[in-house]
C-alpha cells in the first residue's frame, strides 16, 4: 500500500486521470497506450494517478480481433507504467472491465490490484469493489481534501429499462454519510472534494445544452436513462469541486453546472475507437490546499499541453 497522500510545500496536489485504455493482450496498440502514459507521467510528475474505468476490455470482439483472455494479467500490465514508477494510483471500474462474459469478476480484478505495491485501492467495502474515498492531508497532517471514487456499473439492472447503469441509491447514501462525517471549514461545508467515476451523469448533457462549455463533444453523451440523484447530492453538500468521467472516447469537454465543474477525461487507449485528428491523452487536475478551486488541462500523447479548449455556446436557453 502506498504512503499517505499530501499536498506539497507549495500547497498543491496534482492528479493525472487515465481513462478508457482498453488494454487486451499487450499487443502493438496496447504498447502505444503504455508509451502515452509514460510520456504524460514524465512530463507531469503527478502526486496521484486515477484510472476511471475501462482500463481493460473484456467484452465482445469481432472475428479476428484480439481478445482479453486473462483479465487480471491484462490489468496489471495496463497499470504497470504507473506502478513501476512508484506513483500512488487508484482505480474504479468501467463498464468493460468485468463484462458478464469475462472469465474474471470485479472481485478477481480487485485481488490482483491488491497485490501491487503502490495502489491506494482498498479491499471491497460494503459498497463493493471500486467505491471508496481517499484523503489528502495538508501540511498540518489534517484532512484537507477528499477524493471519492464510485463504480458506475455496466448495464441497467432493471428489466425492460435499456441503457447503461447508474450510481445506485445505496452508493449515494454512502457518499452522503461519508461527506457529512468529514472535517468542516469555516463556511460550514465539508473539506473540498472531487468525484471520479466512469459513466457520465445526465447532467453532462444538460450542461452542454444550457451552459458555456470548453472542449469537444464528438459523440452523444452516453449516460444512463435514469437519473439516480448523485448530482443533486453533490450540489446539496456543496463541497464537490469537480467530477471526472470517461466512457465517451471522443468527448473531452468541461463546464460548470450549479457551481460544480463537470469534466470529461481524454481517452488514453489506442486499443479502442477514436477519431482522426483527436489524439489520445490524459486530463490533469490541480488542487490547492485550503481553497475551493481547481485547475485542469489536457496533456496529449505528443506532449502538448492544452490549457485552453474551444468555447461552446449553449444550444438552448436555460428554463
Amino acid at each position: 500500500m502506498a504512503k499517505s497522500l499530501r499536498f506539497n510545500k507549495e500547497g498543491q496536489f496534482t492528479i493525472a486521470q487515465f481513462t478508457d485504455i482498453h488494454w487486451k493482450d499487450g499487443g502493438e496498440k496496447d504498447l502505444l497506450s503504455r508509451a502515452l502514459m509514460e510520456h504524460v507521467l514524465h512530463l507531469e510528475k503527478p502526486d496521484l494517478v486515477v484510472f476511471t474505468g475501462d482500463v481493460i476490455y473484456t467484452g465482445h470482439v469481432s472475428a479476428g480481433e484480439a481478445e482479453c483472455t486473462d483479465p487480471a494479467k491484462a490489468l496489471l500490465e495496463a497499470v504497470d507504467t504507473v506502478e513501476s514508477l512508484g506513483i500512488p494510483w487508484a482505480y474504479t471500474f468501467g463498464n468493460h472491465d468485468a463484462e458478464p462474459e469475462s472469465p474474471a469478476t470485479k472481485e478477481d480484478l480487485l485481488q490482483a490490484i491488491l497485490g501491487t505495491k503502490h495502489t491506494l485501492t482498498p479491499p471491497a467495502s460494503v459498497q463493493g469493489p471500486g467505491t471508496y474515498k481517499l484523503e489528502v492531508l495538508g501540511v498540518d497532517s489534517q484532512v484537507s481534501a477528499v477524493l471519492f471514487l464510485l463504480d458506475s456499473g455496466n448495464r441497467s439492472p432493471l428489466p425492460g429499462m435499456p441503457g447503461y447503469a447508474w450510481v445506485s441509491r445505496d452508493q449515494i447514501r454512502w457518499f452522503e454519510q461519508e461527506s457529512l462525517a468529514l472535517p468542516r471549514l469555516a463556511d460550514g461545508k465539508p473539506v473540498p472534494a472531487c468525484a471520479f467515476f466512469h459513466i457520465p451523469l445526465p447532467e453532462y448533457r444538460e450542461m452542454w445544452e444550457t451552459q458555456v462549455c470548453y472542449g469537444y463533444r464528438h459523440e452523444a453523451v452516453c449516460c444512463p436513462t435514469v437519473n439516480s440523484g448523485l448530482f443533486a447530492a453533490m450540489a446539496e453538500l456543496g463541497h464537490i469541486l469537480g467530477a471526472f468521467v470517461g466512457h465517451d472516447h471522443v468527448n473531452d469537454y468541461w463546464g460548470e453546472l450549479h457551481g460544480i465543474r463537470l469534466c470529461y477525461g481524454r481517452a488514453s487507449g489506442h486499443n479502442t475507437y477514436g477519431r482522426e485528428g483527436f489524439p489520445r491523452g490524459a486530463r490533469m487536475i490541480l488542487l490547492y490546499e485550503g481553497e475551493r478551486r481547481l485547475d485542469t488541462w489536457l496533456r496529449l500523447e505528443d506532449g502538448t499541453r492544452v490549457s485552453e479548449q474551444p468555447r461552446h455556446e449553449p444550444e438552448r436557453p436555460v428554463d
